[in-house]
């Protein structure tokens, strides 16, 4: 009995040691075989049906849906990145020459104040806004200079870059062509009852389709149709401000507000009341209610995550994971809450006197 428990101590010993290993080296490319993992898992429906068509063949049927993956999922996001990029340059060049003039701007903005908010300003003691003035024109430029120094480090890391990129697709070739067998050996692996397995993969496998899916297609709408209404009225760097709001329109209840509710109030403000009127309207009638009508179908009711608990998971993720963080955050907040709902369903219920 002594030996078959240090053995069994042994075993632990040498799994912990090389589990550590393995995710040690796996670390510079975690993003790559995460994303490998993500596409796999909303591919895999597609990668079925093709199996079936193609006769069971499985090189074949994952050849073809990694095809179509990389037609539909990663070339837009890798050509929408360049021309965020390029056009990111092109803003910071107008601001380091004057011909975009941010600090003008809310300068204009802030005589167009009624007395009423300029003597509420004063009492709150935010009645001089230079300072605000040169902090926003501050953050614009270094905003700008960002995305236009990707433009250089993009060139510096191109071969990073495409060693990632290849590494992600040869996994996923390989997750669409073995995903059953692969899923099945993980379930295998995991000390739980098989009950419990089935409920953590299911929900694994909802959030994961839902959080990208569902908020993917919210935030491309979303940013889309806010990027189509600035470009009409004429505002500039359109693709910026359309690929921000889609950015924030991964936050539940912020959303894209943040950026064309401010741009509405300067439009009206400053005299421009039709095209205020305009960009109010369509923010909230429009804008306002792909968030209202698309959300709850596509992620709320698969996630099964109140709004509150999905924002700050997916803050939390972001500051935490970066880009990655909107689906890991949300993901760790719903398998956590699982596994706590396993056990209190499942632990030995104390027996009072």
């Amino acid at each position: 009995m002594n030996q078959t428990a240090l053995q069994n101590r042994a075993l632990a010993v040498l799994l912990a040691a090389v589990t550590i290993a393995f995710v040690w080296i796996m670390l510079p490319y975690y993003g790559a075989i995460f994303w490998a993992v993500i596409l796999g898992i909303l591919f895999a429906p597609l990668q079925r049906n093709l199996l079936i068509r193609f006769n069971r063949r499985r090189n074949l049927a994952a050849g073809v849906s990694l095809l179509i993956c990389l037609l539909i999922a990663i070339l837009p996001v890798i050509f929408t990145s360049a021309l965020l990029v390029q056009e990111g340059a092109s803003l910071y060049q107008r601001i380091e020459s004057g011909q975009l003039d941010i600090a003008g701007y809310v300068e204009q903005g802030k005589n167009m104040l009624p007395a009423f908010a300029q003597h509420s300003l004063d009492q709150m003691g935010m009645g001089n806004l230079d300072g605000l003035r040169d902090k926003i024109s501050k953050w614009a430029g270094q905003g700008s200079q960002i995305l236009a120094s990707q433009a250089f480090s993009f060139g510096q890391g191109t071969f990073d870059f495409l060693v990632s990129f290849g590494i992600m697709l040869y996994i996923l070739f390989f997750f669409l062509r073995e995903g059953p067998e692969l899923a099945r050996k993980v379930r295998l692996a995991v000390p739980l009852p098989e009950d419990q397995k089935r409920r953590l993969q299911l929900k694994f496998n909802r959030v994961v389709r839902a959080t990208v899916k569902g908020n993917l297609l919210v935030a491309i709408t979303q940013g889309a149709l806010g990027g189509v209404i600035f470009w009409i009225l004429d505002i500039p760097s359109a693709l910026i401000w359309a690929v921000l709001m889609a950015f924030l329109s991964l936050l539940p209840a912020v959303g894209a507000g943040i950026v064309w509710a401010p741009v509405a109030a300067y439009f009206i403000l400053t005299g421009a009341t039709w095209q205020g009127v305009v960009l109010t309207a369509f923010g909230v009638l429009v804008i306002g209610m792909v968030d209202n009508v698309l959300r709850p179908i596509l992620v709320g009711r698969d996630t099964r995550m109140p709004d509150y608990l999905i924002l700050v998971s997916t803050l939390g993720g972001l500051a935490v994971f970066g880009l990655n963080g909107f689906v890991i955050g949300p993901l760790i907040a719903a398998l956590f809450i699982s596994s706590w709902t396993i056990f209190t369903e499942t632990k030995p219920q104390v027996q009072l006197p």
